[in-house]
């Protein structure tokens, strides 16, 4: 099976980023449909309990964090690239800005704003992920600080304003890239669930020309399909990750070894645990036996996770 599957909800900002992706490389996938909270019974059979969103599928291969589902992405469906004219490097760096310092900011800004109005479960789920384990006083100070989180996205919106001023059409060059798909979910977010995101973007006229030349992509080609599939296909499937270690890998990473993987910021998760199946520089794959599954390996990027041996 090589079709893709992506595991998403419509509101989720990461997701968008995968989706406007997808619409760039004007591919076809299909829409498998999650909970925004856990418990997430027909995601994280397939995950070893990962439940962050979105996750990929392509048969009994899962991509967790959009890190690694856009590299896989690339990898197997090269044109249009989205590292055109040799921006990998620079397009994965400035997503480390985007996907860190930039998104965290975006998601105090928009936590902060709702205040009370957010649903008790959801304020405790995405204020443990993103505020710590003492959320309600990190909710309380993003509300309390706005104003104060406000003019420091005012300030990063201005570095992609001039970037773009700069290089014309897209961040790294003539030709989008990774780092625009990046930097645009969290305009996405920002516009879209801050009240005050219109207003505040509108001071940036090469930003917003930008956000309209991304949303002109679209998001490809998806038709829902329904989980209970989803898990069939993968029953279905074995994996297609290969068998190979790294000899110059810091951590000693080589297949057969015992390990867990989980996000560098700890949200209280549950690992993922499971035999390397293969491991460079820029992903780890997992290959773990689920019951009523079989086989998968489940694949992490190495930026922004811990890989534990056991």
């Amino acid at each position: 099976m090589s079709e893709i599957l992506l595991h998403t909800y419509p509101a989720s900002p990461v997701a968008e980023k995968v989706r406007t992706a997808l619409g760039l490389k004007g591919l076809s996938w299909h829409s498998v449909e999650i909970p925004r909270l856990p418990p997430k019974p027909k995601l994280t059979p397939l995950t070893g309990g990962y439940r962050r969103t979105p996750v990929m599928q392509i048969g009994a291969d899962i991509y967790c964090d959009s890190q690694c589902i856009l590299q896989e992405l690339d990898r197997r469906h090269p044109e249009p690239s989205l590292y055109p004219e040799g921006s990998f490097g620079l397009a994965r760096a400035l997503s480390r800005w985007t996907d860190g310092a930039f998104f965290d900011l975006a998601v105090k800004i928009v936590l902060g704003a709702a205040g009370e109005a957010l649903p008790k479960d959801f304020a405790e789920d995405r204020g443990r992920l993103y505020l710590g384990p003492d959320w309600a006083a990190g909710l309380a100070a993003a509300n309390t600080e706005l104003p104060h989180l406000a003019a420091q996205a005012r300030t990063q919106c201005g570095w992609i304003d001039e970037m773009l001023a700069r290089t014309g059409s897209f961040l790294t060059g003539p030709a989008p890239s990774m780092a625009d798909v990046a930097a645009y979910h969290v305009i996405w977010f920002l516009r879209g669930r801050w009240p005050d995101g219109p207003s505040l973007l509108a001071e940036f006229p090469a930003l917003e020309a930008w956000e309209a030349r991304i949303q002109s992509f679209g998001h490809g080609e998806a038709t829902p399909l329904d989980a209970d599939a989803a898990l069939q296909i993968a029953a279905e499937s074995e994996p297609t990750a290969p068998e190979a270690g790294d000899p110059n890998d810091p951590q000693g990473l080589t297949p057969g070894l015992r390990v867990s993987v989980n996000p560098d910021l700890d949200g209280g998760e549950q690992p993922t645990e499971g035999l390397i199946r293969f491991a460079n520089r820029e992903t780890v794959a997992l290959l773990r036996e689920e019951p009523g599954i079989g086989r998968v390996a489940v694949h992490f990027p190495r930026a922004g996770y811990k890989v534990t041996r056991l």
